[in-house]
């Protein structure tokens, strides 16, 4: 039996490989650099508002299901932001390395429970018909004063993971995937893909 194939709706290289490896042996998953450009609509600040427009705006544009994520950093010092806004947080013309250094920066000189933070993803799974499916995770940790591992993207250098005292940069991609607030997002999405859909109407 063949394995049903999803688009995921990102242009993320490094959130792409995440999505392979959490679901590339139960669905084929093939990005968006394969088929003709998707104009998006812009980003709000709803994680779930976020992830469903994406992905029902791919489903829709390229008449396949689609699945897509919306995924922040909230920091309790900062009454957590960036949150849905993390991948502009600091402004325009900043790459990861520069919102991570913008991020230290804004928590510098607080200390404890002020550097609390959590990673939250919502992943959705969209068809070209309108059915929709949600599912969230999160992951619990701290803003670390300096970056730490040379693996993952994003914050993960500065996000240390509650419990095992490593940075999420600092751990192989087997563990990463199976704690992280995406890999858990998108194993509660696989779950629920095994589930009859019901058709919007």
């Amino acid at each position: 039996m063949s394995k049903p194939m999803f688009v995921v709706a990102t242009s993320n290289a490094g959130k792409l490989r995440e999505f392979q490896a959490i679901l590339g042996d139960a669905f084929v998953l093939r990005g968006l650099a394969e088929f003709d450009p998707v104009v998006f609509p812009d980003e709000g600040e709803d994680y779930e508002a976020n992830a469903i427009a994406k992905a029902r705006t791919a489903a829709d544009a390229l008449r396949l299901p689609a699945i897509a994520d919306d995924s922040g950093l909230e920091v309790d010092g900062l009454g957590g932001a960036p949150g849905p806004l993390s991948a502009r947080y600091g402004g325009p013309g900043l790459d990861d390395r520069g919102r991570l250094l913008h991020l230290l920066e804004a928590l510098s000189g607080m200390r404890g429970s002020a550097r609390r933070a959590r990673f939250v993803c919502v992943a959705a799974w969209a068809s070209p018909g309108g059915s929709v499916r949600v599912e969230r995770g999160e992951c619990e940790g701290c803003i670390l004063t300096a970056p730490r591992g040379d693996s993952g993207f994003g914050y993960d250098p500065v996000f240390e993971v509650e419990g095992l005292g490593r940075a999420m940069a600092e751990l192989l991609e087997e563990e990463k995937n199976r704690i992280s607030h995406r890999g858990r997002a998108l194993a509660a999405l696989r779950a629920s893909l095994t589930q009859p859909v019901e058709t919007r109407s």
